[in-house]
């Protein structure tokens, strides 16, 4: 009767599960010991008539072949260790930056007497680089990349007020049936921005250059549009809404990412590098009236005003699962005092 071909699956210690199957040939009459059985020991009948020695001397072959093959498993798994922290995720903010600028027009130029001064209207310009590893990884790519941001929180300076009021709003629906042109103008609230992402497109993790824009939102929340066509075809919707934030901070923006599959079944499309300008003003007659105003003269702590901002890496949010643990960064940075 022919040897049938079994096959065995154990789990070795460390944290992460690494599964190894065995072939192992079974033997062709039932009781006898096959090539390998590290389920246990060796089961050997005596037959008297079949010379007992010789089946004693198989007996110790079987036994040093299986204690030279545990040998081995016990070096793969001590090896395991090194093997998961190579593949640990690991992200950091490499650079954030923030500053008070003037406030953009629609059609290009920005509105005199904005930006940098006490008690007047600005925008916000933003900047952040991220660097990361592990995430994604693949044998062509085996040191993976950034993983994907569910969640920004954005600190503004006590003092800080926001206007609402009289500005047009967009919905979630209209961004997504339609785009950004179903938004009425007066609910853009920044200029075209950018977003150096990365995803995954084949076994690779390759770059994807996107457009970011906000626009406002009902209940004075606001709405993150961006749009990336290459090499992979996405649209993302993040939502964002202000909350009172303990001091030194007065305004705090809290926006969540959703989840986005590069293609279906693949990790997530994550951020490089974020741009963005938001500020918008509208006018009622010869009346500026901003959407954000600086702090009042004598706000201004020494050293400048403190802006800070935390950023989310996986875990899940409203939106959905993001299939790793959640790993929070935080920078802060101030913001030079207006010089009138």
């Amino acid at each position: 009767m022919p040897a049938l071909a079994q096959h065995r699956t154990f789990q070795l210690a460390g944290n992460n599960r690494y599964w190894i199957v065995l072939k192992v040939k079974s033997p062709p009459f039932s009781g006898a010991a096959g090539d390998l059985d590290i389920a246990g020991p060796a089961t050997l009948r005596s037959y008297p008539d079949r010379g007992g020695p010789v089946h004693q001397q198989r007996r110790e072959n079987l036994m040093r072949r299986a204690s030279t093959c545990l040998a081995v498993l016990g070096l793969f798994a001590l090896g395991l260790p090194a093997m998961a922290s190579a593949e640990e995720i690991t992200v950091s903010i490499s650079k954030f930056t923030a500053k008070a600028v003037p406030i953009p027009k629609p059609g290009g130029g920005s509105f005199k007497g904005t930006g940098n001064f006490y008690g007047k209207g600005a925008a916000v310009e933003a900047e952040y680089e991220f660097e990361g590893s592990g995430y994604g990884a693949t044998a062509q790519n085996p040191k993976g990349g950034i993983p994907p941001i569910s969640a920004v929180n954005f600190f503004l300076p006590k003092g800080t007020k926001l206007h609402p009021q009289g500005f047009g709003k967009c919905t979630e629906a209209a961004l997504k049936s339609v785009g950004p042109s179903a938004c009425p103008k007066n609910s853009i609230a920044s200029p075209i921005g950018s977003v150096l992402g990365e995803v995954t497109f084949g076994s690779e993790r390759v770059p994807e250059t996107a457009t970011l824009q906000a626009f406002f939102g009902p209940g004075g929340g606001l709405l993150f549009f961006t749009k990336g066509s290459s090499p992979v075809s996405l649209e993302i919707l993040s939502s964002g809404k202000y909350v009172k934030a303990a001091a030194p901070y007065g305004q705090e923006l809290k926006t969540l990412v959703p989840p986005v599959a590069s293609v279906p079944g693949a990790p997530l499309a994550s951020a490089k590098r974020i741009k963005i300008k938001a500020g918008a003003a509208i006018k009622k007659g010869k009346t500026l009236i901003p959407y954000g105003t600086i702090p009042k003269k004598g706000l201004c702590p020494k050293g400048g005003f403190p802006i800070k901002t935390e950023v989310t890496f996986g875990g899940s949010n409203s939106f959905g699962e993001f299939g790793i643990p959640a790993i929070t960064k935080t920078a802060t940075i101030k913001t030079p005092c207006p010089k009138h």
